[in-house]
């Protein structure tokens, strides 16, 4: 079901660009018949500078391939903003074209923000892999080849779907861009503020969201790609992750950068813009999620 906003958005969208509806790209709801739990945001939602602000509705940005280049992957994205907000360009729209072009799905994950509700987005990110898997034969997609990857705040989704998961919402993979990972000493303050909200000290809580500590055996292999000077979100935080998984033999890659801080996803300023995009594709080949990567 799509919200009259959004059908306006994309209809202007395929004025100004009429190769859109060529793309293959459609918004569909999480949460058709209304979400179980509210986050009690009552602000309208709006988009500032790129950025999704007042998040109370989940939806999926769907973005599909042409069946020429199809290469049967999707990667579920997870904007980040530290839970108080989502960076919609340069963390989602921005990476879900870069991957449609070169044959995988680009999925947009527009969750829910917690508003101290912690279960919300994790519920909004299981849901969301639920459905491609539900859609996979009419999108085009290998059920068998399905990620999900998280910016920052983003990546925090990303890992704890990657560590909390039934059968039909367990990620295939993860591609985890400079991700908060800890709730312990190394977190972004901010993110776990917005995400426990008055139970930001519970001892259980923050157990659970550090997910450096719910690694086991079914966690899926991951890719970590992130910059030594990030000052936000300590690189301490991949490195713990990973270190947990090769403890467990679990395939994971890491990279990281003598520069760039914190935000860069898919800005061109960045001066390993390229090399990351070059990394992530050799990864998702050498480890056999896509056979061909097309120019």
């Amino acid at each position: 079901m799509k919200t009259l906003k959004h059908l306006f958005t994309f209809a202007c969208m395929a004025l100004i660009c009429p190769t859109l509806s060529a793309q293959r790209s459609f918004t569909i709801a999480v949460w058709p018949d209304g979400a179980a739990e509210d986050n009690g945001i009552v602000a309208e939602e709006k988009i500032e500078n790129g950025r999704q602000l007042n998040t109370k509705t989940a939806e999926l940005f769907v973005y599909l391939p042409e069946k020429k280049v199809n290469t049967g992957v999707a990667v579920v994205i997870c904007p980040g903003g530290g839970y108080a907000r989502q960076a919609m360009e340069h963390e989602g729209s921005q990476f879900a074209e870069m991957l449609q072009k070169k044959g995988v799905a680009g999925i947009i994950l527009k969750y829910r923000l917690p508003n101290g509700h912690h279960n919300i987005p994790l519920t909004d990110a299981q849901e969301a892999v639920r459905i491609v898997r539900a859609n996979a034969e009419k999108w085009g997609i290998d059920p068998q080849r399905v990620g999900v990857s998280g910016f920052s705040a983003g990546g925090h989704l990303a890992s704890t779907l990657g560590t909390h998961f039934d059968e039909a919402s367990r990620p295939d993979f993860m591609l985890l861009f400079y991700p908060v990972v800890t709730m312990g000493q190394y977190t972004h303050k901010g993110s776990r503020d917005n995400l426990l909200g008055a139970e930001k000290n519970n001892k259980s809580l923050l157990w659970l969201y550090s997910n450096e500590l719910q690694i086991t055996p079914d966690t899926p292999p991951a890719l970590f790609l992130l910059s030594d000077d990030d000052a936000a979100v300590p690189p301490a935080n991949s490195v713990q992750m990973y270190l947990a998984m090769k403890e467990l033999g679990i395939p994971a890659s890491m990279h990281i950068f003598p520069g760039g801080g914190h935000g860069w996803g898919c800005r061109e300023t960045f001066a390993y813009h390229n090399e990351w995009q070059e990394l992530m594709w050799r990864w998702l080949f050498d480890m056999n999620f896509i056979l061909k990567v097309h120019k």
